[in-house]
Formats: structure tokens, sequence, C-alpha cells
């Protein structure tokens, strides 16, 4: 069985998967880090989305050796200690959420949007942006305004 050391929200961890286990998998019942979500199981809804090396993934489509020797972050690292990330506050704020289960994949690809597209996002920009994380439960308006803040809060130099 191979082991994977990676750095997953700034620490060290080693575990040991079999050869076909996904990094989502590895993520929640090796790490026990269930904030990142399993929704569909075919990579289209976008709920297990974590940061790899800078980059948001869908870790449902990348198996946990490959993340040997990286740096990942999941929804449970974007906070700095009890302070909210400003996406987070963003969301909250805004209630851009509703039943939550899409929550933490729609976070995490909004702080991936804004460190590739800027801070001054426009709703077209952040629709387009969305696609591939699905929401059931809500009509989107409440996520992208709560992006569009959040992206706006991010320009003070919040960790991404």
């Amino acid at each position: 069985m191979p082991t994977v050391t990676m750095t997953v929200n700034g620490r060290n961890v080693s575990v040991d998967v079999e050869p076909h286990t996904l990094l989502v998998q590895a993520l929640r019942e090796k790490l026990r880090l269930t904030g990142t979500h399993v929704g569909c199981d075919t990579s289209q809804c976008g709920a297990c989305v974590v940061h790899v090396n800078g980059r948001a993934i869908k870790s449902c489509t990348m198996l946990a050796v490959q993340a040997q020797g990286a740096d990942v972050i999941t929804i449970e690292g974007l906070a700095n200690g009890s302070k909210l990330h400003p996406m987070q506050e963003a969301f909250r704020d805004n209630h851009g959420l509703q039943c939550g289960f899409c929550t933490p994949g729609m976070i995490m690809s909004a702080v991936d949007i804004v460190k590739r597209k800027g801070n001054d996002l426009d709703e077209h920009t952040i629709r387009e942006e969305l696609e591939g994380n699905l929401c059931r439960c809500t009509g989107y308006h409440n996520i992208v305004k709560a992006i569009a803040a959040g992206a706006k809060a991010m320009k003070s130099g919040a960790r991404a």
C-alpha cells in the first residue's frame, strides 16, 4: 500500500492509501476532513473542489498518489483560526447557501476565480466561471452576490 506525504492545510501528513484511492476519499476517510463533499461521483457537481498547488481541482478526479508532495488546501484550511476567510464571510453575509452541501466547493472555486480573474468580477464572469459547480437548491443569485462581495473583500490580502 503506497504512502502519500503531502501538506494539507499547512500541516505535513502521510497517509497509506490503495493505488486507486481518490484524493477526496483520502481527505475525507483518512484525514477526516469532511468539509470536502462527494456529490456526484462523476466530476460534474464541484462539491469536492480543493486547491492543489494553488489550483482549484475536483478532488474526485485525482488519485491520492498524484498528490505526493503537493500542497493541498481544503475548505477547513481557508479560515485563519476562528476568523473566517473573506469569501466564507461573504457567503454567510449574503446568504449564498441554502442546504450548504455545495457551499465548500463553491467557496473553493470562488477563491480560485478571484485569484485568476481579479477582485472586480461582474455577474456574467462569475456565472461563466461557476460552470461545473452545481447547486440544486438555489437560483445562484445569492451565490453570485456572495462571490462578488467576497472578491472585493479579498482585496485586503486575505490568505487564499
